[in-house]
């Protein structure tokens, strides 16, 4: 039945020694999970795996079995509204969320019917992007749950750009206030050719990575909606501010790809000089992507979050 549950394809196949389910949210949901256990006989502790945008549960499993090879346990699942989670509009090409708390739910949901219950302590946290937007707004909750937290290019704002994150946000509210939210703002399609995506300058993780998403098109995502971009922008800018950071008592790493053209670098580095339980790590000439990075970039922001957790 796990089998039916998570998908190997060539090149990027299940790891060994898991169980994997579904976790039920506060409005009903059933989202996919899946613990991954470490064949070390004494555990460091469990590492909640946090995703970005349009991510599932299949696209890490290289990252999985190098921490668990590591010692750890790697509890994870897959957002609302993307991978084998279920979608939240009729339009399942958009990425979309109704509320931003929602994401927080789900992480608290998680962390009490899955994590707590079911695997080893101390718990650590890795998240990336929109999972490391999530990680940061949670995080003041977290202090008696999460021992030390690493976030890979948190979305706090978009690269730069013309219209610029501020503008965006603004057409997004308007379209909100006019019954538009589950809208999107563009007809884009996701960039499917190596050449000129932003997100990893790997070919060959990126054509695993697409080659999981032509064997499981259910997976795919196209642009996000106005509510999801009006919901994560907002997100950004609350988590960014003094009297949130303050707040935050768990000790963190913040890795920040220097070419990242998705998420806004020097918005990275302006929380950090504020975030006084974060420590900043810039990772030079790396894209977005950073565990799906090549090997010299990716080994960077590995090494880093290895030598952060207790144990390693």
């Amino acid at each position: 039945m796990m089998e039916d549950i998570l998908h190997s394809t060539p090149g990027n196949d299940v790891p060994d020694n898991h169980i994997a389910g579904f976790f039920e949210t506060h409005d009903g949901l059933a989202l996919r999970y899946a613990i991954f256990r470490s064949p070390v006989s004494i555990a460091k502790g469990t590492i909640v795996l946090l995703q970005g945008r349009n991510e599932s549960i299949e696209k890490y499993f290289e990252t999985i079995r190098e921490l668990t090879e590591q010692g750890f346990w790697v509890a994870t699942f897959d957002w609302r509204g993307q991978g084998g989670s279920p979608r939240l509009i009729a339009d399942h090409s958009l990425g979309h969320v109704h509320r931003f708390a929602d994401y927080e739910k789900d992480l608290e949901a998680f962390l009490e019917k899955i994590v707590l219950p079911d695997t080893r302590l101390p718990f650590f946290m890795v998240a990336h992007s929109m999972g490391a937007l999530i990680a940061l707004s949670t995080a003041p909750r977290l202090a008696n749950r999460i021992d030390r937290i690493a976030l890979s290019a948190p979305l706090l704002e978009l690269s730069d750009r013309r219209p610029s994150s501020h503008t965006i946000m603004r057409v997004a509210r308007f379209l909100r206030l006019f019954g538009l939210g589950r809208k999107a703002l563009s007809k884009s399609r996701p960039h499917t050719e190596f050449a000129g995506n932003v997100l990893t300058s790997d070919p060959d993780r990126y054509a695993r990575n697409r080659a999981i998403v032509k064997a499981h098109p259910e997976f795919a995502l196209g642009p996000p909606t106005a509510s999801w971009i009006d919901e994560c922008l907002r997100a950004g800018q609350r988590v960014s501010t003094f009297s949130h950071l303050d707040k935050i008592m768990v000790p963190t790493i913040v890795l920040a790809p220097t070419q990242d053209a998705v998420v806004s670098y020097p918005a990275i580095e302006r929380l950090s000089r504020y975030f006084r339980a974060g420590h900043f790590i810039p990772i030079d000439g790396a894209k977005h992507e950073l565990f799906q990075e090549r090997d010299r970039y990716r080994a960077q922001a590995m090494s880093a979050v290895l030598a952060f957790l207790p144990g390693s």
